[in-house]
C-alpha cells in the first residue's frame, strides 16, 4: 500500500479511536449512506465540468468514504481495507480471462457479455436481470435493466422502433388519464418513462445525466426570470401565466 493511502487509513483510524472526533466515532454504515451517494455524484459533477483539480478533490472525498466504511467494518472484526482491495483485484482478474488468460474477445460488446455471464455463474443467478440493485435511482436502474436485456438480443434494432413505442405509450397514457383511474395513469406514465430511457439509450445518452442537465438549465433560467422581474419591479402574483411565459422566452433568447 502506498505511503499516502497508509497515512489516510491511519488518520481515519485515529479519528474513530477513543479520544478521536466525536462525529466520526458516531458514524455507522447506515448513517454514511447519503454521504456516499452525495460524494459519488460530486465526482460526476467534477467530470462534467472537466476540472482536473476538482475531480482530484472529489475522488479524495469518495475514497474517504471507502476507507471509513472499511474502518468501521474492521473495528467490528468483519473486514478491512486490504480485504476490500484484495477482493476487487481478484474479481478483476477473474472477470477478464481475455486479458489474464488465453481467451480472446473481439470487441467491448463481447467483453460485457462475458462479464455478465461470469457474474451470473458466480452469484448463481438464473436470470440475466438478477442482482440489479434496488437502491439505484429509477432512471439508472431502468437503463441497466435494458442494457442487460439488450446484451442477449432483446432490443429494438434502432431508435425508430423505440420512438413508435414511445408514441404508443403516450396514447395509452392519454387514454388512462381520460378514464380517471389514477392507478392506471401511474402505470402508463411509468411505461412512458421506461420508453424515454430506452430512447436515451439508443441515442447513446445517459438519461440520469440528461435529466440532471435539464434540471440545472431550468434552475438557471428560472433565476434569470426572477432577476428580470425584480429589475422591472414585478412579482409573480401580478402576472398571468402567458406573461410569465413571455418573459421566460425572452430569457431563453438571451441565453
Amino acid at each position: 500500500m502506498s505511503d499516502a493511502l497508509s497515512e489516510l487509513r491511519q488518520i481515519v483510524a485515529r479519528l474513530r479511536a477513543p479520544g478521536g472526533c466525536p462525529w466520526d466515532r458516531e458514524q455507522t454504515h447506515a448513517t454514511l449512506r447519503h454521504d456516499l451517494i452525495e460524494e459519488a455524484w460530486e465526482v460526476v459533477e467534477a467530470i462534467e465540468q472537466n476540472d482536473d483539480a476538482h475531480l482530484r478533490e472529489e475522488l479524495g472525498d469518495l475514497l474517504l468514504q471507502v476507507v471509513m466504511h472499511s474502518q468501521i467494518a474492521s473495528e467490528a472484526g468483519q473486514f478491512d481495507l486490504d480485504a476490500v482491495a484484495r477482493e476487487i483485484a481478484e474479481k478483476l482478474v477473474r472477470r477478464h480471462p481475455h486479458v489474464f488468460g488465453e481467451k480472446k474477445l473481439g470487441d467491448s460488446g463481447a467483453v460485457l457479455q462475458q462479464w455478465d455471464e461470469i457474474k451470473r455463474q458466480e452469484k448463481g443467478a438464473e436470470s440475466v436481470l438478477d442482482h440489479i440493485s434496488l437502491a439505484l435511482p429509477a432512471l439508472m436502474r431502468a437503463e441497466k435493466v435494458q442494457k442487460r436485456a439488450a446484451r442477449v438480443g432483446f432490443d429494438w434494432p434502432d431508435r425508430h422502433g423505440v420512438v413508435e413505442k414511445l408514441q404508443e405509450e403516450l396514447r395509452e397514457l392519454d387514454a388512462a388519464q381520460k378514464s380517471g383511474e389514477h392507478a392506471q395513469v401511474v402505470d402508463e406514465l411509468g411505461d412512458v418513462l421506461f420508453s424515454v430511457v430506452n430512447l436515451a439509450r439508443k441515442l447513446k445518452v445517459q438519461p440520469e445525466l440528461a435529466l440532471q442537465a435539464a434540471t440545472k438549465k431550468f434552475i438557471d433560467r428560472f433565476k434569470k426570470l426572477e432577476a428580470v422581474l425584480v429589475s422591472r419591479g414585478l412579482k409573480f402574483e401580478q402576472l398571468t401565466l402567458a406573461e410569465m411565459d413571455a418573459v421566460w422566452d425572452e430569457v431563453k433568447r438571451l441565453g
